[in-house]
């Protein structure tokens, strides 16, 4: 039996809601799909991993003057509305992530009986957290369903890293938006080429367990 896990990517106000600092133009549309993939793998056991960004106005990351490839104008500041998860993929009690690296025997312990992680972020590359690879290689699926949000910036870090680590990948292309169109396109194509499978949230759901 193929073990899966549903990853989440970045579907915060900031970037899903027409009020948020760094909207993707259309994502508020895709709220209930994105409900369905998450409320399917609740029912279905799958583990729900989301990373979030976790900005300070400090960051590296946030930049008045931005350049729009390594950095970007404030947004998800912590504890601000615009961090939060839009309530569509907001989970009910996830173990969160921190950028401190936990042990990983402890790790192991944290997560053997949860079914929601959150991975915080000060990156567009969430394996900038320490605990994402050891969480991975504790989950050690067969699969990793991504959805989420941008397509062209955190979604294509993400699945490149995947790659990298010999990870097969599923992207929902009905519960994912990018930004630039061409670029979408590019990493798209990429991903093609190195054998990403591409879905559709009904196809997925009859899948999830």
């Amino acid at each position: 039996m193929t073990t899966q896990i549903l990853w989440d990517v970045d579907t915060q106000v900031d970037f899903m809601d027409p009020s948020g600092k760094l909207y993707v133009p259309g994502a508020e549309e895709l709220a209930p799909t994105m409900e369905r993939l998450v409320e399917a793998a609740r029912a279905a056991g799958v583990a729900h991993v989301a990373s979030a960004d976790d900005h300070e106005l400090t960051d590296p990351e946030i930049s008045a003057t931005p350049d729009w490839q390594s950095t970007f104008p404030p947004h998800c500041l912590r504890g601000t509305r615009g961090a939060e998860k839009i309530p569509a993929t907001k989970q009910r009690d996830p173990l969160p992530l921190p950028l401190m690296p936990y042990p990983p025997a402890l790790l192991i312990e944290l997560i053997a009986n949860r079914r929601e992680v959150i991975l915080l972020k000060k990156s567009i590359y969430v394996f900038t957290n320490p605990n994402a690879d050891p969480m991975l290689d504790a989950l050690d699926p067969d699969e990793i369903v991504v959805f989420g949000v941008a397509t062209d910036v955190c979604d294509d870090t993400a699945i490149r890293d995947f790659l990298r680590r010999g990870r097969r990948v599923v992207f929902v292309e009905d519960a994912a938006r990018g930004l630039d169109e061409q670029r979408t396109a590019a990493c798209t194509a990429f991903w093609r080429e190195s054998g990403v499978e591409f879905s559709t949230v009904e196809e997925v759901i009859a899948s999830l367990g």
